[in-house]
């Protein structure tokens, strides 16, 4: 039997190396590295979930460079693009991140100041970007028609290059439905927004376009989806119930719902992370100008910050690859 001062000197060596802060850590790092341990398994499942939802509904699934191809005032002209750069700004942050890190441990309050800034700035630009990006993605490129077994249909041109709605339907409205609102709604005060075309005037402008045709969102070998003969374009818009433009959780004109749905949970849960960096952030940023960290003798707040913000730039990578690359 070992004695009890015996015991306590080999608790003493074990932690020896750390004293009371064992691997040399603080409390506050100890916690943050245990939160970001947690949110990153809680990422893990929801791209996980992602990823086997994906692969049950890979024959259909929307395909990224037809969805993501908008750039601030240039229409699907460049896929992916917008969002590389929004990611490459994002790496930036996380770089100018690291530096006030450094600075913090020289104690250099300016550069720290100045670091901070830079990083909220960059910051701001990917979340406003985002919010841009999904209000494109909310209000749709082309608009699309979705029939009675719940099969997206979109329309090409002679070329297999999708067109928009606006590109081919001339004729007008023939069902004088108007949007029902406070002022003009009889039977009840308001209403879904209405489509700006309807069944039948997709369908008669279809027919009157012979070069225009009907895409399925079923994926063939080659990467592209199923444009249908005139024949058959023309039976299955027969089965047209509701016109479709734009995104959200109930229908996507880009294809299935449920990509939409992952879109704007998984993007929106990390960007609701991103908003929360960049305030924790701005609070820190008055702290090091005021000097409360100069007064302290040490930077380690901004360290701690660092390491959260260097987690979500992570977490994006993530994101970004399975959403736009994969």
């Amino acid at each position: 039997m070992k004695s009890n001062s015996a015991v306590s000197s080999n608790k003493k060596e074990t932690w020896s190396g750390g004293g009371v802060k064992p691997f040399g850590a603080s409390y506050g790092k100890m916690m943050m590295w245990f939160f970001i341990v947690s949110d990153a398994l809680t990422f893990s499942g929801f791209l996980a979930a992602y990823g086997l939802t994906r692969f049950k509904f890979i024959d259909s699934w929307p395909i990224a460079d037809e969805v993501f191809t908008h750039v601030p005032f240039v229409h699907g002209e460049y896929p992916m693009i917008y969002v590389a750069i929004m990611t490459f700004i994002l790496i930036v942050s996380s770089v100018t991140m690291v530096l006030a890190v450094d600075a913090g441990h020289k104690m250099q309050k300016n550069k720290v100041a100045w670091y901070m800034f830079a990083t909220i700035i960059f910051g701001i630009i990917f979340v406003g970007s985002q919010a841009w990006e999904w209000n494109t993605f909310i209000k749709g490129s082309y608009g699309a028609v979705k029939t009675t077994e719940g099969k997206i249909l979109q329309f090409v041109n002679e070329d297999g290059k999708q067109i928009a709605l606006a590109d081919f339907v001339t004729t007008e409205r023939l069902d004088g439905r108007e949007q029902h609102t406070k002022k003009n709604g009889l039977w009840f005060v308001e209403e879904p927004t209405i489509a700006t075309y309807s069944i039948d005037q997709i369908i008669t402008s279809y027919n009157a376009h012979p070069e225009v045709q009907v895409r399925t969102e079923l994926i063939t070998d080659q990467k592209k989806k199923t444009i249908l003969s005139r024949e058959e374009g023309s039976a299955q818009l027969a089965k047209t119930r509701l016109v479709v433009e734009g995104a959200n959780l109930e229908v996507n004109e880009y294809g299935n719902t449920i990509f939409a749905d992952f879109f704007f949970f998984i993007t929106g849960f990390h960007g609701f992370h991103v908003i929360t960096g960049i305030l924790i952030n701005i609070i820190i940023f008055f702290n090091v100008i005021i000097g409360t960290y100069e007064k302290r003798g040490h930077y380690e707040m901004v360290e701690k910050v660092g390491l959260y913000w260097h987690f979500v730039d992570l977490v994006w990578v993530f994101v970004f690859t399975f959403f736009y690359l994969v």
